[in-house]
């Protein structure tokens, strides 16, 4: 059984709330990481596992890995150890569509999930939890199918190989061998368990109870019939943000006993709102977020009026004290973005220093993010509804492995 599986995880006594569908720190503060892998039961990412990937895969780490924006596991090492040996894996990553356009919050998991892809040549699945955001969300049925599938644009604008990648809406796709999973996990957690994972209470309806297998089974292959038929062993590593730990303990929980693989995990950081480290941004706020569809003038209007600075309250004092990194989010947001380290560790300690004032952070900050949010929507206006079609089709995909 996992670590601490059946703790309450919302940690009330210390008051910092981590689970699927809420994240809060303590009284306003800033989400310890070091307690939600001491509560959660992962391991921190070392460097001697990014120097292992790094010569697995003949290319250099991801930025997000380099930097430990993707900063815990479970079991990578023997994700690795079976790489090593020859032996393939899938990724299996998802999107709860509730909004219309994603924020950059939002694409970090894709970004990365991207370059394991294209690092290890590994196929993909990607759930878009459609069922989940309409029974979480005033949303209808319909509505949560039409979000579905515009966020299934704005994931494959990140670059995904279609050959290798299938997208799939719950509302679609769930039956067949897909459910039978879905019964199988579901006789296997009792409802005092999903209580004490998720925390459910008597006010919540019972689609809420019974929605944790949906997202539990893409990480068994069997699940997927016309793309691992007769792979039963083929292990799956899950790219996500660590909010969504609680379904995947409760996953590698019941595996073994249905005669799976547990899953691996790599798991990230919150991708902070604008106004601070109290969270993550929020769809609900759009001053929090920057948005692949906002405007360069939105952009610059956003960091220059909302992003919240480590640096000093007079130019004297800024040159006297320096910056405090630990708070600022222009430096934050590009340690996320800024690709290039040597510029990024000038940055560091100019600002750090007070040599280099707020407004010249912001500035490289609005530089970096128009450039990706512009890029991104050339890409994204090149999507066409027949690409979703191809990405969301049940097809074997032949090339998956090469």
């Amino acid at each position: 059984m996992e670590k601490n599986q059946n703790k309450e995880e919302e940690v009330e006594e210390e008051q910092q709330v981590v689970n699927p569908w809420k994240v809060e720190a303590k009284e306003g503060g800033k989400i310890d990481y070091d307690k939600l892998i001491d509560q959660f039961g992962c391991q921190r990412i070392d460097p001697s596992l990014v120097d292992r990937v790094r010569r697995l895969t003949s290319r250099p780490p991801h930025v997000f890995l380099r930097r430990d924006v993707f900063f815990a596991h479970r079991d990578l090492n023997e994700i690795l150890d079976a790489y090593e040996r020859g032996e393939k894996f899938y990724l299996y990553t998802g999107r709860g569509p509730s909004s219309e356009a994603l924020h950059l919050g939002h694409l970090i998991p894709f970004m990365f999930t991207k370059y394991l892809q294209d690092a290890f040549k590994v196929p993909l699945v990607i759930q878009l939890t459609d069922d989940e955001k309409c029974m979480w969300k005033n949303i209808s049925v319909e509505e949560s199918q039409r979000l579905a599938r515009e966020n299934a644009k704005d994931i494959i604008a990140c670059g995904f190989d279609v050959t290798k990648t299938f997208i799939f809406s719950d509302f679609d796709y769930v039956g067949g061998a897909f459910y039978k999973n879905m019964v199988k996990v579901g006789k296997c957690v009792t409802y005092n368990k999903v209580v004490g994972i998720f925390g459910f209470t008597g006010e919540d309806h019972i689609g809420k109870v019974s929605f944790p297998p949906v997202q539990a089974v893409p990480s068994f292959p069997s699940s997927f019939p016309h793309l691992f038929s007769g792979k039963d062993n083929l292990r799956c590593l899950i790219p996500c943000a660590i909010d969504q730990d609680p379904y995947f303990r409760m996953t590698r929980d019941v595996a073994p006993r249905l005669g799976y693989n547990k899953p691996a995990l790599i798991e990230s950081l919150f991708f902070p709102a604008l106004q601070g480290e109290t969270g993550k941004m929020s769809a609900s706020d759009p001053n929090s977020a920057i948005y692949v569809t906002d405007s360069a003038k939105d952009i610059k209007s956003k960091i220059n009026k909302f992003a919240f600075s480590g640096g000093r309250d007079t130019i004297e004092k800024h040159r006297e004290l320096g910056a405090d990194l630990e708070v600022d989010i222009p430096y934050k947001y590009l340690k996320f973005f800024l690709d290039d380290d040597t510029e990024l560790a000038h940055i560091a300690k100019e600002y750090g220093a007070g040599r280099m004032l707020t407004g010249e952070v912001k500035q490289r900050l609005i530089q970096v993010l128009t450039e990706i949010v512009e890029r991104h929507c050339r890409a994204r206006a090149a999507v066409t509804d027949e690409m979703v079609d191809a990405f969301m089709a049940v097809r074997p995909l032949p090339s998956m492995f090469e």
